[in-house]
């Protein structure tokens, strides 16, 4: 785990580029605290600069690396999990590779295969590859977004990094607010496709490669995808197949994201999908005991896993760490040092805990798995149940219910609805504003949280993004062709839009405290096998996680592996902005800085304060979005410890 930065010009002096490069890589430094390098063209106003998080090979992977033959430079952000297998590849071809880095394995099958080569990689990676001889740089992105990459483009000059703060760094872009990002921020906590916050910053979005040409005085610059999930349903098999299929290509994974020359553990919330990783990967250690992270609230059961983490850590034989977060009078210190280190507010407050649960780690470990993913792959959100209970209760009422095999009938749905008993405001959200519809409606209604967001901001500057429209972007992925099925179109539109933002907050807090984060679950053969079964097997009767707790049965505890208490890390937010924090809360959202600013209607935030119900997120999101303005927009605002 590293940071990557690189800056190219049409036009410029040479001598200037390392004194940028190094300002970036400086504000990127906690990704990578063991080393550093630059690397200049001598011919072209071009650079790139690494820092280092040493996992493989610690000794021989320095970056920026470059061949024998000096034609191609890399500097990479990730980690190959196949590395081993490639690497004896490309020897076998003639290539000289002398370490065992993944990094050097990356710059030769790229000279072996070209751009195409990404489709040998098992991994997390976001790398940028300049080719010397061609005067071209290939950069890529991984298939699920695990790894972050940002560029800023104004045709005459390309900046890329890992963290936006280090485009920014970079006196050339000044930090301006982007309307549709902030549309999309309202309507969602994340931003869609390839906005960001931030005006004239993109993203490279999962499963996409950038490249950028000098030809002449110019860089010709494209953007194009080179890969997407594609649902070709095997109609060959029946349900045990996809059980032993699925359940040896997790064994597979989580063996190779085993493989590291640093201490190695993982985080253990004791649900199931941590709890699956965490029994799995202690059996392939042997004798080796798995040190593995928890972390609980002390405000109340609600807010307690740790029961059910020891248990699976008993039964698996791991070293257990545990830490209780504070209460929140540490809210003041801590949220805007975790605003900083996000770049933009993307997702829910569960980033507290993770972050407090990083800082542990890195007191035992450099390298942590968890179980991110596992709720889009095998259908694990209450909401996917809440949207087939609506689809099923039509087809009776209307006796439209189709009855073909990608069909959920009522009868078969109903075994399974205890699980939405504590989910009432979810249903009453879903139904308040009408019942059918469209499928893309209403599963819009389920993620939309701008009702509760929107009459909090002037209206003036909500237009400003003119005739965008979120849900017409939502709409995009969530109707894309060969779906077949609600619960595909549902988990897609998750493992494109809202997966991205939690694997966000996986790399920010984890690069926080130095340590590289792996999330088996989602290595792409996995992801790509799941679109494969019919959605009457994989969905079945509305059975949450139904073929992967089949294809995890015999390693889990039992307790654990028959629980119904999904919990997901909450965070007692509520009860912190009206108790310790509140005078925190309320001196930063009602500040004169924020009235300044024209962007909230300040007598209804006001109002609203003291009526957020428990888990709301509207005191979250607009917390986090005016202490973003403090830090990066206005720049006043210097969190401590960063």
């Amino acid at each position: 785990m590293c940071g990557v930065v690189g800056l190219l010009m049409t036009s410029g002096q040479v001598g200037g580029i390392e004194h940028s490069l190094k300002n970036m890589m400086n504000a990127i430094r906690h990704r990578g605290p063991d080393g550093d390098g630059v690397w200049v063209d001598k011919r072209r106003p071009m650079g790139l600069g690494h820092v280092r998080l040493a996992i493989i090979d610690p000794e021989h992977g320095k970056q920026p690396m470059v061949t024998e033959d000096g034609r191609f430079v890399v500097v990479f952000n990730g980690a190959i999990y196949n590395y081993l297998e490639l690497r004896r590849e490309l020897i076998g071809k003639g290539h000289p590779i002398h370490s065992y880095s993944d990094t050097e394995v990356l710059l030769y099958a790229y000279r072996e295969w070209g751009e195409a080569f990404v489709d040998r990689l098992v991994g997390m990676f976001a790398f940028a590859i300049w080719d010397n001889h061609e005067q071209k740089l290939f950069c890529a992105r991984d298939r699920i977004g695990i790894k972050p990459f940002y560029y800023h483009f104004n045709g005459q000059r390309l900046l890329f990094a890992s963290e936006i703060k280090a485009i920014l760094a970079d006196d050339s872009v000044a930090a301006q607010s982007c309307a549709n990002g902030l549309q999309d921020y309202l309507t969602f906590q994340f931003c869609l496709d390839d906005k960001t916050l931030f005006k004239g910053i993109q993203k490279l979005e999962p499963g996409h490669c950038l490249s950028a040409t000098y030809v002449g005085n110019t860089l010709k610059f494209e953007v194009r995808q080179y890969w997407d999930l594609h649902y070709n349903i095997d109609e060959e098999h029946d349900e045990r197949y996809f059980i032993d299929t699925l359940a040896g290509l997790i064994d597979d994974s989580i063996n190779l994201h085993m493989r590291s020359d640093v201490p190695l553990g993982a985080h253990l919330s004791g649900g199931l999908d941590s709890s699956a990783v965490v029994c799995l990967a202690s059996r392939m250690l042997g004798g080796e005991r798995l040190q593995t992270f928890t972390g609980a609230f002390n405000e109340g059961p609600q807010f307690d896993e740790t029961g059910y983490a020891k248990e699976v850590s008993a039964f698996a034989g791991t070293a257990y760490n545990e830490i209780y977060i504070p209460a929140g009078h540490e809210l003041p210190d801590v949220l805007p040092r975790l605003m900083y280190y996000m770049d933009e507010p993307l997702a829910g407050p569960g980033v507290i805990p993770q972050y407090y649960v990083s800082q542990l780690a890195s007191q035992h470990v450099k390298v942590v798995m968890g179980g991110q993913g596992g709720d889009e792959l095998f259908v694990g959100y209450a909401r996917y149940m809440a949207a087939y209970l609506e689809k099923c209760l039509s087809g009776a009422i209307y006796q439209t219910a189709n009855q073909r095999r990608y069909a959920v009938s009522l009868e078969s749905i109903v075994p399974n609805l205890p699980l939405l008993a504590t989910y009432q405001p979810m249903l009453q959200g879903l139904w308040k504003n009408g019942l059918f519809g469209p499928h893309d409606q209403r599963y819009f209604s389920l993620i939309d949280r701008s009702d509760g967001m929107s009459q909090l901001f002037n209206q003036d500057v909500l237009r400003g993004a003119g005739s965008y429209s979120p849900f017409e972007s939502f709409q995009r992925i969530f109707n894309r062709d060969e779906l077949h099925s609600l619960v595909n179109q549902m988990t897609y539109f998750d493992l494109k839009g809202s997966l991205p933002a939690l694997l966000h907050v996986e790399d920010r807090t984890s690069m926080a405290a130095s340590i590289e984060s792996r999330v088996p679950l989602l290595d792409h053969r996995i992801v790509e096998f799941m679109a494969t079964i019919p959605p009457n097997i994989k969905f079945a009767g509305g059975r949450m996680k139904h073929l992967f707790k089949e294809s995890v049965r015999h390693a889990l505890p039992s307790n654990v592996f028959e629980r119904k208490d999904k919990m997901g890390f909450p965070t007692p937010l509520t009860q912190w902005t009206k108790g310790p924090a509140r005078e925190f809360v309320r001196d930063t959202l009602l500040s004169e800085k924020a009235r300044q600013r024209g962007l909230y209607n300040l007598d209804v935030v006001e109002k609203m304060l003291g009526n957020e119900r428990e888990f709301g997120r509207v005191v979250w999101g607009l917390l986090s979005l005016e202490l973003w303005h403090r830090i990066f927009i206005d720049r006043d605002l210097k969190p401590s410890g960063v």
